[in-house]
C-alpha cells in the first residue's frame, strides 16, 4: 500500500517536483558565484594559475569548436596581461587519439604561450574533476577559471562548496544553435552539479596520485609542495 502510494504521488506531482528542482538548483548554482565572474580583463585579480577547462578541439561537424578557441584566447590574454603566471590545461584524455589537455597546449604554444607556462592535468574527465584536482593538487593556491560564462558559473559552484579558492574569466560566448544547445544542456547540468556536491559528495574519478599533473622537465618546471614553480 505504501508502494502504491509513492508511486502515485510521483506520478501525479513528479513533474512539478522535477520543475522545482531544476529551478532551484540553476538559482543556488548562479548566486554562489555571484561577485567571483569577471568579463573585463582590467578587472580580473591576479591569480598564481589559470586553470583552462578542457573541450573538443573539433565540433562533431568536423568544423573548429569556437568554444575551445574562445577558451584558449582567453587564457593567452589573462597570461600576457599578467593576471596568472601559469596555465593548468585540464581535460578528458580517452586515449593516444583523443586528449584535450594535449590539444590545448598545442593550440596555446602556437599562440606564443611559452611550454613552460603550461602545465597538463589529464584527469579532468568533468568539470568537478578538474575543479576539485586543481584544488587537491595545488594546496591552496588562487585559482582562476577560464571558460565561457555558462561553464565557470558551474565550476565556481563546485569550487566554492568544496574549499576551492577560485574566481572565474569568461571567454567570448558562441552564438547560434551551437550556443542555445550548449545553454539548454547546462539546465540539467546544474542539476547534477548540486546533486554531485550535496547529495552524492563526489569526488574525482582519479586522484592526484592515479593522475600527475604533467610537468615534464624539458618543458623546465617542476612540481613542489603542490605548487606549480620554474624549475632551478
Amino acid at each position: 500500500m505504501a508502494v502504491r502510494s509513492v508511486v502515485y504521488f510521483f506520478g501525479k506531482y513528479g513533474a512539478v517536483l522535477l520543475i522545482l528542482l531544476t529551478v532551484y538548483s540553476y538559482m543556488v548554482v548562479s548566486r554562489t558565484a555571484e561577485g567571483h565572474l569577471y568579463d573585463n580583463i582590467s578587472e580580473v585579480p591576479e591569480r598564481e594559475v589559470g586553470l583552462l577547462l578542457g573541450t573538443s578541439e573539433r565540433a562533431r561537424s568536423g568544423r573548429p569548436n569556437l568554444f575551445f578557441w574562445n577558451r584558449v584566447d582567453a587564457a593567452v590574454e589573462l597570461l600576457n596581461a599578467g593576471k596568472i603566471e601559469f596555465i593548468l590545461a585540464s581535460g578528458d584524455r580517452q586515449g593516444p587519439y583523443y586528449s584535450e589537455p594535449e590539444s590545448m597546449y598545442r593550440a596555446l604554444v602556437e599562440r606564443g604561450v611559452p611550454p613552460e607556462r603550461i602545465v597538463l592535468d589529464p584527469g579532468g574527465f568533468t568539470t568537478l574533476d578538474s575543479v576539485l584536482r586543481a584544488g587537491a593538487g595545488l594546496e591552496g593556491t588562487q585559482v582562476t577559471v577560464i571558460s565561457q560564462r555558462f561553464h565557470t558559473v558551474r565550476a565556481l559552484y563546485i569550487a566554492h562548496r568544496r574549499g576551492v579558492d577560485a574566481i572565474a574569466y569568461n571567454a567570448m560566448d558562441v552564438g547560434g544553435s551551437a550556443g542555445a544547445s550548449v545553454q539548454f544542456r547546462e539546465v540539467f547540468a546544474r542539476v547534477r552539479a548540486v546533486a554531485d556536491v550535496e547529495v552524492l559528495r563526489r569526488e574525482p574519478r582519479l586522484s592526484i596520485e592515479e593522475a600527475p599533473f604533467e610537468t615534464p622537465a624539458e618543458r623546465g618546471l617542476s612540481f613542489r609542495s603542490g605548487r606549480i614553480v620554474p624549475a632551478r
